[in-house]
């Protein structure tokens, strides 16, 4: 069972999508494991064969259980595949069981309109809809939203007790960006215009080259690197909680590249259809609050990480250039790190890269 975050303390093996015999290329979606965060599609990491099923779904097992094992390269042998067999059990996509589990409907009393009697999301609606109860607004978070705002909190507490935090913030001046944003998404269609979002996490990965001791993680006491510069991306989602997933090596991506990753992202995210890698690679989280109004972030480090960047929202403030004062898009921007694996001065020299960054848009 892989770890997906430090507020991950177990895990649901919901259902198998290979068998013992069938051979693996790394990559592949082995499983799909149901957590707080939702439905997590299972990856797997080495070539080889599925030797052996050692957890039946709907187990719920601690992190770092086996649950399979893989050996060898190319076809199984036949004892193989004679290895305990998966038990049948009815096909549900994860954003229908995703789905189900949010509106309350068993999916073991569905019939299944999808390939191979399949369950779809339509399915669920269909069902949920036969008797849909009037939502109380006066209650408290229920189930899996009470579950993973008490486990991101036991995380976030642990992160304050053990993780030596220091804080720094600095003002951007964005007009270079907005300008730049504007201009260049006159020249694009609607569905490929750039956000903001995209350029903030384009800096922070690239600043991370610069000062690549906030890249990474605090293991076994001490500071290890991260492979590439993948930016975890908080993101909020409809039932309540949030989850940070992985946009990997963010710093070699093109701008449009990067942008139509986020969305991607988000949209799988509140769909319940993250893959495990965008869980556990994260070497680095940003949060945006600036939709929200929020005019400066500071963030708690999400262990093992070693630093978090926030953004607050774009606003015209009052500001000196060339001797006046005059209105300018300002943004604020901060850093939460690590005091085992980084220092103020470094942390400084990281905020002043993303804010050198902002100012050539086009270079992004």
């Amino acid at each position: 069972m892989p770890t997906l975050g430090a507020d991950m303390e177990a895990g649901t093996l919901v259902e198998w999508l290979k068998k013992p015999g069938d051979a693996l290329k790394r990559g592949d979606i082995i499983a799909v494991v149901d957590t707080q965060k939702g439905a997590i599609e299972i990856e797997v990491y080495e070539d080889g064969a599925l030797e052996q099923i050692l957890v039946a779904p709907g187990t719920k097992v601690p992190v770092g259980t086996v649950l399979a094992r893989i050996g060898g390269t190319g076809a199984a042998s036949p004892a193989m595949t004679t290895a305990r067999e998966t038990p049948q059990r009815v096909r549900v996509s994860p954003v229908a069981r995703k789905l189900a589990a949010d509106l309350g409907v068993d999916t073991a009393n569905l019939k299944g309109s999808g390939p191979q009697g399949a369950i779809t999301r339509e399915d669920v609606e269909r069902a949920a809809a036969i008797k849909a109860p009037v939502p109380d607004v006066t209650t408290k978070p229920q189930g899996a939203t009470l579950a993973m705002r008490t486990a991101i909190a036991t995380a976030m507490a642990r992160s304050k007790r053990e993780i030596p935090h220091y804080y720094l913030s600095t003002t951007i001046d964005m007009g270079a960006t907005t300008a730049w944003l504007r201009a260049e998404n006159l020249k694009r269609p609607v569905t490929d215009r750039l956000l903001p979002a995209a350029l903030l996490i384009k800096a922070v990965a690239l600043a991370l080259r610069e000062v690549p001791e906030l890249n990474g993680h605090w293991v076994d006491g001490g500071f290890r690197p991260g492979a590439g510069i993948h930016v975890g991306c908080a993101i909020s989602l409809r039932g309540g909680g949030l989850v940070a997933p992985a946009l990997h090596d963010a710093d070699k991506a093109a701008l449009t590249t990067l942008m139509q990753a986020l969305q991607d992202l988000v949209a799988r995210a509140r769909a319940g259809s993250l893959k495990s890698s965008e869980l556990a690679d994260p070497t680095i989280t940003v949060t945006n609050l600036g939709d929200q109004g929020v005019d400066a972030a500071f963030g708690i480090i999400y262990p093992p990480q070693v630093a978090i960047v926030g953004f607050g929202k774009i606003a015209d403030r009052p500001w000196v250039a060339a001797g006046k004062v005059e209105p300018r898009p300002v943004l604020t921007a901060s850093l939460s790190a690590d005091h085992r694996a980084s220092d103020g001065h470094r942390g400084g020299v990281f905020l002043s890269a993303i804010d050198r960054l902002l100012q050539h848009p086009e270079a992004l």
